[in-house]
Order: C-alpha cells, then structure tokens, then sequence
C-alpha cells in the first residue's frame, strides 16, 4: 500500500509509458496516474489508448495519449523531444511495449526473430536513449523495463525468440544501470509470471483461457497475477521508496519460481 509520504513526495512528475492501451502497460499508467503523476500514454492501439486516458481522467487523474511506434528512431526521439520542451522532463520511463508470437523453432524466420527484437528489446533502448541527457542534466530518474520470467529463469518452447529478447533485457537493465547510476538514474526491470492479460488467454499465442486456469492450479499462491499486480511493483521500483535500488529485475509470480522451479 502506499503511504501518504510516498505519493506526496512522487506528485507532479511526468511519466511515459510504452504500450500502455491494455495489459500491465494499463496497469501502470493508472498506477502512476493515483499517485498523481501526469501520464504520457503511448501505443499503437490509438482507441484503446485514448480510452485509457479517459478513464484516467475519470478517475482524477492526469493524462494524455500519443501514437508511438517503438520500431521507429525518428517518433521515439520526437516524442521525447516535445514531452521535454513542452513539459520540462520526462521523470520515469516505463518500457513496457512489447510481442509475444507464438512460432515453432522450424518456422523461426529471421524476420520473425528481427520483428521480436526490434519492439521487445531495443524498442526500450530507443525510448529510453533521448531521454538520458534530460535526466542526467537534472540528475533525477528513473527508468523500469518489463522482463519476463520467461527471459529471466527459463525458457519457452516455440517463444525462443521472446524468450531471448526478454533475457536481453535483463542485460539491458543491469548495463544501463551501472553507467547512469553517477548521474542519479536508476534503471530497474520486473519480470511478470502468469498475469491475466489478452497475451496470456491467446490461444494463438499463449497459454490460452484454459491452459491459464491450469497454470493457476500450479502457482503457489494459487491465483493468476493480475495486471495491478505488476503496476504496483512498477510504481514502487520508481519511487524514493526504491531510492538505493538500481539494476535489479525482480520476478512477480505469485511464487512460481520458487515453488516449481
């Protein structure tokens, strides 16, 4: 639960949250918005976007959407740009943008493998890279990409390539952490276990509705996760009560690892 002292010390800073229209990305943009900060919600998904922020907004909130395409060097570093200039910093970044397609290792096509990479990993790292001067010009910041357990403690048949992508972000966050640390930024990374998500009950893709019920049998606090579950990590590893934590990703999964593993 957050105290009174932390959400009045974390007001009035700006936050940009990737692939924020659904999912843990939702979560967390909620998540920061209760605690007033203002929210920049970015995705692809532009009504889904937008519906987020009104809810948001109905809640007492702050917020505002804009398209994002992480793949793309040019929107990430304008939208960085005039959320700087117009808002005087970005405060926290939430890299949380990402795919998970479900391809057996025969059919892994280079394509497939760059496509992964290119929005689970380095789509972090071009969201994240023109907001440093920013930050390090304030020396304040703070910085969560989200892993996987799948990426961070075991693999995922037919998800090599997510399962890659995803330990690379654990890299990521470690790497970035040990060179901003100097400057006063903090980098951490979440890896989520089984949460209830549109990812997670794809049968195309995922574990599917009924294969997620079987994996909840199997958790040890015997529940899914839910997206909430996340945000409030996320949230957490971004404010000062996080203050001398930096370049860890911790594991949310209701015990799975632990338990099973």
């Amino acid at each position: 639960m957050r105290t009174a002292r932390a959400t009045a010390e974390t007001a009035s800073r700006t936050v940009l949250v990737t692939g924020a229209a659904i999912g843990i990305g939702r979560g967390a943009a909620m998540a920061f918005a209760a605690g007033g900060d203002h929210v920049v919600v970015t995705d692809i998904l532009e009504a889904e976007g937008q519906a987020c922020v009104e809810a948001i907004g109905s809640a007492g909130g702050s917020a505002e959407f804009a398209r994002l395409d992480v793949t793309s060097t040019s929107e990430a570093d304008a939208l960085v740009a005039e959320i700087e200039a117009r808002r005087g910093g970005i405060d926290v970044i939430v890299a949380n943008a990402g795919i998970a397609h479900r391809v057996p290792l025969a059919d892994l096509s280079d394509a497939k493998w760059d496509e992964t990479f290119d929005i689970d990993l380095k789509g972090m790292f071009r969201v994240i890279r023109p907001a440093l001067a920013g930050m390090r010009a304030r020396r304040s910041g703070a910085i969560v990409c989200l892993s996987s357990i799948m990426g961070y403690a075991y693999g995922w048949d037919e998800h090599v390539h997510y399962s890659s992508a995803k330990a690379g972000v654990v890299g990521l966050v470690a790497g970035l952490a040990v060179e901003l640390a100097k400057d006063g930024i903090r980098v951490n990374g979440v890896a989520p276990g089984y949460i209830r998500t549109a990812q997670l009950l794809s049968e195309k893709n995922s574990l599917g509705p009924e294969g997620a019920e079987k994996a909840a049998a199997f958790i040890p606090m015997g529940r899914l996760g839910e997206p909430e579950d996340i945000a409030e990590v996320i949230h957490f590893l971004a404010s000062p009560a996080a203050r001398y934590i930096t370049g860890q990703t911790i594991a949310v999964d209701g015990g799975l690892l632990v338990g099973r593993y």
